[in-house]
């Protein structure tokens, strides 16, 4: 199946399973055969087995092209050089993302006549994040095969990049380490290519299940809440990148969000950087024209700490929040959520439910209840999958700015519009 088919089938997927997902929510979870067999049971174990079998590939794709990019750079200068160049991007995205949200939010007043009373909200406890000099710490792993058991992104960077600078160090040995690896890294390409025919089928699934149980009744009272968020993200997934993308490369526009549709779709069904990882990259090296050597780095290292939807979300929620508190944000208040943000999607980077655990960092930070997230956790899953659309735009757009920037961009390829 070629990239604009499986496009169109994912869509589809998407519309059927939505408007399947709200009929079932409207007028038939009532019934045991719809509710627990077919959304719990069915829709519920083909969704998760497609979500393992990409998260299944994330690790030794990591792993593998990482260390193939980096022996392929052989210099090492020339990784730093990448290395600083995609902080700054990510983290500059990242403040540029949280500061739109604030002013959006502070235009339109989310929250002003939300009724506390009679709202249901759910519970949330957050959990406890590292600090700062924790997350440096375990920069370095002390047991590499115990980071990839548990898929701990940073750390697994690094001993990645530590191996492919031995492989360069290492002489002729190296070279044909490196041979093997190149050959390993064509295996796992093949394995995405696999799990992408399967795609539609998985995120029919996951899709019919969202709508089966989220409904449409959630979103009503935090309708300006959600348009806000949402707004934003598109905002700064189609202008914000656009202008960075023709600033920096002077690439078109068009022909990159055109070719970041599949990956953006598929962000979005299953609402996980990581899980698109391996989507990103097959798409960025085939179809944008960045080499492996770039793209192996850039995309993971983004999909760990390039967190602009995340960033969106906890600008719009915390003016939310306060609104709903009758709290009054100073100048300073929202200069701490700006700077606080940004510095959270690296220091909690790897976390699991990293979006509200950095939401908990920002409010504690600027004085707010905590126990303000409990009124948007009802909506959250759908703003979730929206945000890692915009996130993997983000690590995409920077990527290509980056292999630009160096020289590793076939431009040949980026403007091919048949690939």
């Amino acid at each position: 199946m070629d990239s604009k088919k499986l496009t169109t089938a994912i869509l589809l997927a998407m519309l059927i399973g939505g408007i399947l997902g709200g009929v079932f929510n409207v007028f038939f979870m009532e019934y045991a055969i719809i509710s627990d067999f077919l959304v719990g049971n069915v829709f519920h174990v083909i969704g998760q087995i497609f979500i393992s079998s990409l998260k299944m590939l994330v690790v030794p794709l990591v792993f593998i092209s990482l260390v193939c990019g980096t022996a392929a750079l052989g210099e090492i200068n020339k990784l730093g050089r990448l290395g600083g160049k995609a902080l700054l991007f990510y983290l500059g995205t990242t403040a540029l993302a949280v500061s739109l949200a604030l002013g959006l939010a502070l235009i339109v007043a989310p929250g002003q006549g939300f009724d506390l009373g009679s709202a249901e909200v759910q519970s949330f406890t957050p959990k406890e994040a590292p600090s700062i000099a924790q997350t440096i710490i375990n920069l370095v792993p002390d047991n590499p095969i115990k980071a990839m058991a548990e898929g701990q992104m940073l750390p697994l960077i690094v001993f990645s990049l530590l191996i492919g600078i031995a492989i360069v160090m290492a002489g002729e040995a190296g070279k044909r380490v490196e041979q093997q690896f190149n050959d390993y890294n064509a295996i796992i390409m093949q394995l995405v290519v696999i799990l992408m025919k399967l795609a539609p089928v998985g995120v029919f699934c996951l899709i019919t299940k969202t709508f089966a149980l989220q409904g449409f009744e959630v979103f009503k009272p935090l309708l300006s809440y959600f348009f806000v968020v949402t707004a934003a993200l598109l905002i700064h997934g189609l202008v914000s990148y656009s202008i960075l993308l023709k600033i920096f490369s002077g690439l078109n526009v068009k022909t990159f969000l055109k070719k970041m549709s599949e990956v953006q779709i598929f962000a979005f069904s299953t609402a996980s950087s990581n899980a698109t990882i391996p989507v990103n990259i097959k798409n960025t090296e085939k179809r944008l024209g960045v080499d492996n050597s770039v793209a192996s780095f850039t995309i993971p290292l983004g999909a760990t700490i390039n967190m602009d939807g995340t960033a969106i979300m906890q600008g719009v929620a915390t003016v939310f929040i306060a609104n709903v508190y009758n709290i009054d944000l100073s100048t300073a208040d929202l200069l701490s959520v700006i700077l606080t943000a940004t510095l959270a999607s690296v220091g909690t980077a790897g976390v699991p439910g990293v979006g509200l655990i950095m939401l908990a960092m920002v409010l504690n930070q600027v004085g707010l209840p905590v126990e303000g997230i409990a009124l948007i956790i009802g909506v959250d899953r759908i703003l979730d999958m929206m945000r890692t659309a915009i996130n993997v735009t983000g690590d995409a757009a920077g990527t290509v700015i980056i292999a630009k920037s160096e020289g590793a961009l076939n431009q040949d390829i980026y403007n091919n519009p048949k690939i």
